[in-house]
């Protein structure tokens, strides 16, 4: 008997005797989720080396780290529903292919555009392998088997970050950071090769695919994903030097970014109009029908754009600013990392006692009181006691919210479209941590290029002639001896060049701490959509998350009166008002 026929046998004989759960399923989404996870936090460890090695910017590995999850976001929509239609396993295999010839792209990279384009293939394809993860978990588990092993995909994610951080860190102090990926590569050959150990997921032949939806979505995001990592380099509204094209001096990220709003827009015409017709499309907006379901996506999208924007800054300033190798960056980043882990472990334990408006909540409390116990405690040494308990504070409310607005958007919506709830959850999570990303750089930056002009200005021994010599306007995070290099090219003294050295340290702090207190306000302002979140309903996910094109779907619930269901044999549940 197989391991789901057991499980059914079991739930058909009572419950009598405890079915043993396959490990093989659970052992290939962990492995999967690490492989797919490891690549961003490798490149924020390894930015020293990369900036190094490549002769380019930091700002470079952030536009490299957004490549790959704005291509994630483009396609994930898109990746679910081929999934289904080909058939889960088939798909899931090519894909987990291309990512570690993507990952062997990253370990050759000889310029920050092969970086560019490497990672954007990686991202493309795990909106193929995220979706498919899902599906194993549902298909080989049930019951508190099922929950555990949701549980533990959660946590694979912050769990390959700790990896990353010790491994990457470790590499790129010894051996170089391009073995990081390299060892990438061995893994994807193991998770294929574990692979065709799990049981073929039928195709689904009658489900249609919504090409134009997809392509719309697709534009829309990829339009964004230009626009906002051009931000810093482009110029926020004047055309900088860098910019590919002007129109009438205006940069072409924001008008890029206003296109992909317009887009996006025409997206969510053709869904309505589309299940107006009672037609498939390529995302089902009853997910998201009530205010109450919008409230925790904004809570989802506020959090992954401070979370992600904070775990971009804190290794840039550790390593540009203090000029930390890789490995103490890793050990020095793992309070926070393992705090998320922690948190969105065992978050699920706190569902049964609190409603999520009250835990979402007192999470943005902790994450604003965090970044702001950040922003006014960084100095020149990261070892201070103040400084770890607030990556530990961030990392716990971060890695709480991130799991409760999953699991509260998964029970809210109809059980069919679980697949869709999933697809959604992938899209917001990229699209808002690439744009956090890209954002906070282009803050951070213009703070920098500001600090730097004003007091270079208040500095007679910064000559007139030096400061219109180098472009302000071109400023980027750098460390001292990257800064002394660019100047030895210049007309500046001895004098000027140690004066500018100050400067740019004092500036570089600055520009971190405002940073920091902006995201610590913007984690402050999602209190307002946190409070109208719904209660949560227990229930196992269906095994087949897309449904066919001919498929019943449930009538849209209420968050206001979600209910919880009653344990088995206890008669009709009883419903209770979400607290």
């Amino acid at each position: 008997m197989g391991a789901n026929e057991q499980v059914d046998a079991l739930a058909a004989g009572g419950g009598a005797v405890k079915a043993k759960a396959p490990w093989l399923p659970l052992i290939v989404v962990v492995l999967t989720q690490i492989q797919a996870s490891f690549a961003v936090n490798a490149l924020t460890v390894s930015m020293a080396g990369i900036t190094t090695d490549l002769d380019t910017a930091a700002s470079s590995v952030g536009t490299a780290i957004t490549a790959g999850t704005f291509a994630m976001a483009a396609f994930i929509l898109l990746g679910a529903k081929i999934g289904a239609r080909f058939g889960t396993r088939g798909v899931f295999q090519i894909a987990v292919g291309i990512h570690a010839l993507a990952m062997a792209g990253v370990a050759l990279s000889q310029s920050p555009a092969m970086l560019f384009i490497a990672q954007a293939s990686s991202g493309a394809v795990i909106a193929l392998i995220a979706p498919a993860l899902t599906v194993f978990i549902a298909t080989n588990y049930h019951g508190d088997q099922q929950a555990k092993a949701i549980g533990l995909l959660a946590a694979a994610i912050p769990a390959a970050g700790v990896l990353a951080l010790l491994i990457a860190g470790s590499f790129a102090t010894t051996i170089g950071w391009r073995w990081s990926f390299a060892l990438m590569v061995a893994l994807g050959a193991v998770n294929l090769l574990l692979s065709f150990g799990l049981k073929k997921v039928p195709n689904q032949p009658g489900l249609t695919i919504d090409w134009v939806g997809a392509t719309l979505a697709a534009v829309a995001i990829v339009l964004l994903s230009f626009g906002f990592s051009g931000l810093n380099t482009w110029g926020i509204w004047d055309a900088t030097a860098q910019a590919p094209f002007d129109v009438l001096g205006v940069s072409p990220a924001p008008l890029l970014i206003v296109f992909g709003l317009v887009v996006g827009q025409v997206f969510f015409v053709w869904l309505r109009r589309r299940g107006s017709a009672g037609r498939p499309r390529i995302f089902d907006l009853r997910v998201l029908a009530t205010g109450a379901e919008r409230a925790v996506t904004a809570c989802m999208a506020i959090m992954l754009f401070v979370g992600t924007a904070a775990n971009f800054l804190i290794p840039l300033y550790m390593q540009v600013v203090q000029g930390l190798s890789g490995i103490e960056t890793s050990f020095s980043i793992i309070p926070y990392t393992l705090s998320i882990f922690l948190a969105s472990t065992f978050v699920a334990y706190l569902y049964g006692r609190f409603a999520p408006r009250v835990l979402a909540t007192a999470g943005f409390v902790v994450v604003a009181l965090a970044l702001t116990l950040l922003a006014f405690t960084v100095r020149g040494e990261w070892g201070q006691a103040f400084v770890v308990i607030g990556l530990i504070l961030l990392g716990l409310g971060q890695g709480a919210i991130v799991a409760l607005v999953f699991n509260t958007l998964l029970s809210a919506a109809p059980k069919q479209l679980a697949g869709d709830v999933g697809a959604w959850r992938g899209l917001v999570h990229n699209l808002s941590g690439s744009v956090g990303i890209a954002v906070a750089t282009a803050f951070a930056v213009g703070i920098l290029a500001s600090t730097l002009a004003t007091s270079a200005a208040a500095h007679p021994e910064i000559s007139q002639e030096l400061i219109s010599e180098v472009n302000i306007n071109e400023a980027d995070f750098r460390t001292n001896e990257q800064l002394e290099n660019d100047l030895a090219g210049t007309s500046a003294s001895e004098a000027e060049i140690a004066a500018a050295v100050e400067i740019n340290e004092e500036a570089r702090l600055h520009a971190l701490q405002l940073s920091l207190l902006g995201l610590a306000l913007l984690a402050l302002l999602a209190i307002v959509p946190a409070t109208r979140m719904p209660g949560v309903r227990k229930g196992d996910l269906p095994e087949k998350l897309e449904p066919d094109d001919d498929d019943p779907i449930d009538e849209v619930v209420d968050p206001e009166t979600i209910h919880t269901e009653a344990p088995a044999g206890a008669g009709p549940a009883t419903t209770e008002a979400a607290r």
